[in-house]
């Protein structure tokens, strides 16, 4: 099958490996003019770890990634509020997890399509999609080309999604109301003790750091702020200094040691889930159709599991002969939509508890560590066969 992926972010590149290894034509459509190396990190969770796993992709991600030890949630004050056993989850769950940054991961997927072949076109964004004369999807570009495979995957992100506007009608990123400013911390001295993440809450504020090594992390400072627009800061390191000047020490020595220019302020947006992820020959995966907040943890997670049962259901339709591809399409949105959109919910969620105007102080208090990792292994390995993988 001819297949155009448009968008070469984490979704589009793990999809292209899955279906390239499994003899499809492939070609990815990226609309920036090289290969992008914007956000900071992410953690790829043990759901994750098996995916990477199936895909041959964990050793790569070993060499560049670190094997986070816990995760710790403590206040303004130093006060530790909570700490999860992340080795103990990767036992249950029976993959590890890794902290990475973006653009490692990038670097590693772009390294390994390119290894399988995969023709990668930059400069080529999406403009428009109309159902062509044969019922199949004309993909229109900026350039002036234009493309009709037999399959188009909308990988193309939850800003400004082509292929979602062609799928639901619309594409309306929801501003939740708050701020990131997000950056990158090298050292050559330590900044914190452990390989962990570090998450700290104060009333309406948080600010996260994900060591890869005790010397490299990326953080994540978050507030609530009115919508788009206002003041731009000219050197946001010394506002963040001054902000969180009594917050204890790592906090600021992790600020102190980015570089100002690089730290980016992102208002925080996600998708209202939506029943009907395709149209015609057009699939949503990654976040074209389940955008989740950072609150949730599992954005790139839920991309690379995308890439997995995608596969999966091709397979399927392949093995039977099957020429309804539309069947295909709807079979794997019904696969993904209930837990991509109670991840959804519970980001939306997270983030009120954090951000709201009344902040729950419940959710500051110790809860049965072993209870939660049972809640996680739950949430995340729910419709992955990890136990029968290892």
């Amino acid at each position: 099958m001819e297949i155009a992926i448009l968008g070469a972010g984490i979704a589009g590149m793990s999809t292209a490996l899955a279906l390239a290894e499994r003899g499809h034509r492939i070609g990815l459509y990226e609309r920036r003019p090289s290969e992008s190396t914007m956000g900071a990190g992410v953690v790829l969770w043990p759901n994750a770890g098996f995916v990477l796993e199936q895909l041959g992709l964990l050793p790569d991600i070993v060499e560049v990634g670190g094997h986070l030890h816990a995760m710790r949630r403590i206040d303004r004050h130093g006060t530790a509020l909570k700490a999860t056993d992340i080795r103990a989850l990767d036992r249950r769950m029976g993959f590890p997890t890794y902290s990475i940054l973006r653009r490692d991961l990038q670097a590693v997927l772009a390294r390994h399509v390119a290894a399988r072949g995969i023709d990668v076109r930059f400069g080529h964004g999406a403009t428009a999609i109309e159902t062509g004369t044969d019922g199949r999807a004309v993909v229109h570009f900026d350039n002036g080309t234009t493309i009709t495979p037999d399959l188009v995957i909308g990988a193309d992100g939850r800003m400004n999604s082509v292929a979602r506007h062609y799928v639901v009608g619309h594409n309306t990123p929801v501003y939740q109301g708050f701020v990131n400013w997000i950056g990158i911390a090298q050292s050559d001295v330590p900044l914190v003790d452990e390989v962990s993440v570090f998450d700290y809450w104060g009333v309406r504020e948080r600010f996260g750091i994900v060591a890869i090594d005790r010397h490299r992390m990326y953080w994540a400072a978050a507030w609530p702020e009115t919508g788009p627009g206002g003041v731009t800061e000219s050197d946001p390191a010394t506002m963040l200094e001054r902000r969180f000047a009594a917050w204890p020490a790592p906090v600021a020595d992790v600020i102190r040691a980015t570089p100002s220019d690089t730290i980016t302020k992102i208002h925080v947006h996600d998708l209202d889930p939506v029943d009907v992820w395709h149209r015609d020959n057009v699939l949503l995966i990654g976040d074209a159709a389940h955008a989740p907040l950072p609150t949730s943890g599992q954005g790139a997670c839920q991309a690379l599991e995308d890439a997995w049962h995608l596969a999966r259901c091709l397979d399927e339709h392949a093995a039977g002969n099957d020429n309804n591809l539309d069947a295909t399409l709807a079979s794997f949105t019904l696969r993904r939509r209930s837990k991509t959109t109670a991840i959804t919910e519970r980001a939306r969620d997270f983030a009120h508890l954090l951000f709201g105007e009344n902040v729950n102080e419940s959710a500051r208090q110790q809860i049965d560590p072993v209870a939660e990792i049972e809640a996680l292994t739950n949430a995340w390995g729910a419709h992955l066969p990890m136990a029968q993988a290892r």
